[in-house]
């Protein structure tokens, strides 16, 4: 026969089955998962303010990215322009308006979540919202419709630099992207959202 634990003994093995479980869920989220709430509109219809996600942190470091990911990162320091004034925005320049290839040099500490839309060395140029990917236009029934939108026409091409990827929302009349601040560094890439799981009726992978 076993002898039978004392509440002391109880009170302490659950205790320190607690502690154990707490400790494996904060190493999840600070390794592995991490759970992200949708500020703005800029994924809508995709994704909904307020909405949230969990993101895997630690695929990048296995497998590469894609274009049609949505992925969590740190844009640029000034993501309001873009380090070259002739690009990102309409009539900034001579000639047909360029969207903005000129990474900046520094990431801020805020978080945004968009579509991944250019690789590394991918020629890009974006008509009525649409971008148009080594001359092939993307497959983006997901997307907001913004066709008359000045912001939403860039059609001289750009190249995206090595090592940096260009990202966009799906509401593209509404999105603050890298149309304006330019491409983001594979180092500011926090991980790929795979999953909704808030509110319940959103329930899914992405």
């Amino acid at each position: 026969m076993t002898a039978k634990k004392s509440l002391p003994g109880s009170l302490l093995e659950v205790l320190l089955i607690v502690v154990a479980a707490l400790g494996l869920a904060l190493v999840v989220e600070g390794f592995f998962v991490k759970p992200y709430r949708i500020p703005s509109v800029s994924m809508v219809p995709t994704l909904a303010v307020g909405q949230r996600v969990l993101v895997n942190r630690l695929e990048l470091r296995f497998s590469s990215l894609h274009v049609g990911d949505i992925v969590v990162f740190h844009p640029p320091a000034d993501y309001n322009d873009c380090a070259n004034p002739n690009q990102g925005q309409a009539g900034g320049g001579p000639g047909p308006p360029q969207a903005c290839d000129t990474a900046q040099a520094k990431d801020s500490s805020t978080t945004f979540i968009k579509r991944l839309v250019g690789l590394p060395g991918d020629h890009l140029q974006i008509r009525g919202g649409h971008v148009i990917r080594n001359g092939v236009a993307e497959h983006d029934s997901y997307t907001v419709a913004c066709h008359r939108d000045a912001d939403c026409n860039f059609p001289a091409t750009i190249v995206v630099p090595p090592g940096q990827y260009y990202m966009m929302g799906d509401n593209r009349p509404d999105s603050q992207d890298s149309r304006f601040w330019g491409p983001v560094k594979r180092a500011w890439i926090i991980g790929k959202a795979f999953l909704t799981y808030w509110p319940p009726s959103r329930i899914g992978f992405l």
